[in-house]
């Protein structure tokens, strides 16, 4: 049963920066990257296809600085799966990029396991599968590099780096950095949707071959390249949008 508002709305919470709608036809669940929050998602379309874009705000960041960090990718995953499971009385979707795509796929998981509907596809962009996720170069950079790696971004996203700001971005990155350094998956479990795996043509970071691990997740797997770089997603590209239509 959805939980809602006296006017039929669902009710406000904190894991959305704007609440859903009352009666989209669809929705897609947006997961950020480690270090950010919804805010990756601004440049996004409030609809694709008819399909409400709800950016999931993790705690511990950006408006929910003040709430406790989850924790691991599996607390994650366990108290997400409580958030989403009032607003699953309509096709959905999930799209997750980078090591967001880990809590995403272990969040469609715990979905099954309460019997609650699954969806119509897992969308994930840029992040190699759940037991090759140890690969992930971030996870071999020390506390200054990871520092450098910030700066490098945010100086891509047009802005200059203030100290406060990457001290603040630090902050939230470490305890996020810490928590895909402690997930452990040896052996895939499938989940029970179609899964699109989208690799980034201008990707220096993860290849198309790093993302083939994928194919042991679900029984139906597609592989789409789409241009950009390992951040081009934020810009919602034609094409990127164009994948993620018409699921439903």
């Amino acid at each position: 049963m959805t939980t809602s508002t006296p006017t039929g709305a669902p009710a406000a919470s904190p894991w959305f920066v704007r609440p859903p709608s009352q009666d989209p036809a669809a929705r897609l669940f947006c997961l950020p990257f480690s270090g950010s929050g919804a805010s990756a998602f601004s440049a996004w379309p409030a609809e694709i296809d008819g399909a409400e874009v709800c950016p999931v705000q993790f705690p511990g960041r950006e408006n929910r600085l003040a709430h406790p960090h989850y924790g691991t990718y599996e607390e994650l995953a366990d108290s997400l799966a409580d958030a989403l499971a009032p607003l699953l009385d309509r096709p959905y979707a999930l799209f997750a990029h980078c090591a967001g795509a880990i809590p995403a796929y272990e969040t469609v998981l715990r979905l099954a396991e309460r019997g609650l509907p699954a969806p119509r596809r897992l969308f994930v962009s840029g992040q190699p599968a759940p037991h090759d996720a140890g690969r992930d170069r971030m996870l071999g950079l020390t506390e200054p590099e990871l520092r450098a790696e910030l700066e490098s971004f945010v100086r891509g996203r047009g802005i200059e780096p203030r100290p406060d700001m990457i001290d603040l971005g630090m902050f939230v990155l470490l305890r996020d950095h810490a928590a895909a350094g402690a997930y452990r998956r040896t052996e895939p479990a499938r989940i029970d949707c179609p899964l699109v795996v989208l690799h980034w043509r201008d990707d220096t970071d993860v290849s198309a071959e790093d993302l083939q691990g994928w194919r042991h997740y679900a029984e139906q797997v597609e592989f789409r390249v789409v241009d950009g770089g390992h951040y081009g997603f934020m810009d919602a590209p034609a094409e990127l949008l164009a994948a993620l239509a018409s699921w439903r």
